[in-house]
């Protein structure tokens, strides 16, 4: 198939985009209302985009009014978020977190998770997810449908079995993130294999066999 994107509308293009760069990791990200409302919400078009400095990318849409979500709000006045990772413990809890409510509802108490203090910025962190990056803003990137944010990160907050600090590696076998999948799917990350000589890649999908004719 050849498809010509400027044939295609923004929801088309979207729908074939977030389907196909899969899967993704989820940001749970935290930030601070006017009111010192907690507000979390999870998106999946985020990533890590450098080491020096050390920063992170989270996108964000609009409301189908054009208006900014709140937590694009929030770090636009703050210039302060907490990215979470989300493992498969709380990865109800974090598709939850994604329900819009008021301003002054903070989807931590709805959805039952804990707000611990964070060390260097202003909004909390959660302390049921395995990993915590407090950011503070570095860049913005503003397009006709998206607000992109650039989080420098200050502080990593991590279960302490995660991390090996001998070697700085992460003890993978404790670590058990979820990804976005197409639609409304999730996939887990314990199918993890090698591209080695030692390791047997996994079996191929069987095709059905065409019938004859």
């Amino acid at each position: 198939m050849n498809i010509d994107f400027s044939t295609l509308t923004e929801h088309q293009r979207y729908k074939l985009m977030a389907s196909l760069i899969v899967p993704r990791p989820v940001a749970l990200v935290t930030t601070l209302g006017p009111d010192g409302t907690v507000n979390a919400a999870p998106f999946s078009m985020f990533n890590m985009v450098g080491e020096e400095p050390p920063i992170v990318m989270i996108s964000l849409n609009r409301r189908s009014d054009d208006s900014l979500k709140d937590t694009a709000l929030n770090i636009v006045r703050t210039g302060e978020f907490v990215v979470h990772l989300a493992d498969e413990a709380i990865a109800l809890q974090m598709d939850r977190c994604g329900v819009q409510h008021p301003p002054h509802v903070s989807e931590l108490d709805v959805v039952g998770f804990t707000a611990l203090p964070s060390k260097v910025v202003a909004p909390p962190r959660i302390a049921e997810a395995p990993v915590a990056f407090e950011c503070t803003l570095f860049e913005t990137m503003e397009t006709a449908s998206r607000q992109v944010f650039i989080g420098q990160v200050r502080w990593l907050h991590a279960r302490d079995e995660l991390i090996d600090t001998d070697t700085w590696r992460v003890r993978l076998e404790h670590y058990f993130p979820v990804g976005r999948f197409g639609a409304s799917l999730y996939v887990r990350t314990r199918d993890r294999y090698a591209l080695d000589d030692e390791v047997e890649p996994p079996a191929p999908l069987a095709v059905p066999t065409p019938p004859a004719g």
